[in-house]
């Protein structure tokens, strides 16, 4: 029974901590000791990956001069410079490919497919990361900056052919205490057995919540929009940058070797 009760307190621990989850946007200047940042990547591969193959690969880095050179293509954000670590998360078949080669196996992985598929495999191990970083009490924060700029991260981390930046974790150890974003309800998300479409009447009361609390109605009124949903659409991601960006991504991925129809 002893035994049992261990196992429950820990399953709770886990289930506590991802419950426990905010995004944290100011660090303290400290470092992170060797062998926690050793753990914390170990924990990360141990994600699920397409066929074992591991199609990714993590870039480090610690270096203040080279986070201060990587900091305009994360749109000069502060804690980019302050965290402890960036670790940069790549979508990579360079590696995989080169093994098939010098293994007399000759390799099909240029298309989108594979591409589609290390992208996958690079957030998974990014988000065990993410995890396990905040179970040694340290925040992270996701940078989408990752994809806008991927051409200028690929000539600076000097990425091959075959490899594509997908996301940014900066980490490090907390120097605020944020509140929790706010989600909407999980049967706002979880569809049992088929896809259940939403009503006007549904949408209302799903986002009911997220559209009354204070902080919405301050945006609101700074933005000086109707609704938080023209926030959204008019200011933080409106069509015009998303088709730029989508160009921008699409091009890098074919300029990697990624988009091969034959």
């Amino acid at each position: 029974m002893y035994f049992v009760g261990i196992i429950k307190y820990k399953q709770m621990e886990i289930i506590q901590a991802l419950l426990s989850h905010k995004t944290i946007r100011k660090f303290k200047e400290r470092e992170i000791p060797d062998i926690v940042l050793e753990k914390i990547l170990e924990a990360g591969i141990r994600a699920s990956t397409t066929g074992n193959m591991q199609l990714y690969s993590i870039i480090v880095t610690k270096a203040q001069e080279n986070k201060e050179k990587v900091a305009p293509f994360h749109f000069n954000q502060s804690f980019v410079k302050e965290a402890s670590v960036l670790l940069t998360f790549l979508a990579d078949f360079n590696r995989f490919n080169k093994w098939c080669e010098f293994r007399n196996a000759k390799p099909g992985y240029d298309n989108f497919l594979s591409f589609y598929n290390a992208s996958i495999d690079a957030l998974l191990v990014s988000q065990n990361i993410a995890v396990a970083a905040e179970a040694f009490g340290l925040g992270i924060c996701y940078l989408g900056t990752t994809t806008y700029n991927a051409a200028q991260l690929i000539e600076f981390y000097k990425c091959p052919k075959g490899v594509v930046p997908v996301t940014t974790v900066a980490i490090g150890y907390p120097d605020e205490d944020m509140e929790q974003a706010d989600r909407i309800p999980l049967e706002g998300v979880v569809h049992n057995e088929f896809y259940e479409d939403y009503d006007k009447k549904r949408i209302d009361k799903l986002y009911k919540n997220k559209e009354s609390l204070q902080l919405t109605k301050e945006l609101i009124k700074e933005n000086k929009t109707e609704n938080l949903a023209q926030i959204f659409t008019d200011i933080r991601y409106t069509k015009k940058d998303n088709v730029e960006f989508s160009k921008r991504y699409l091009k890098v991925i074919e300029e990697q070797g990624f988009m091969n129809h034959e």
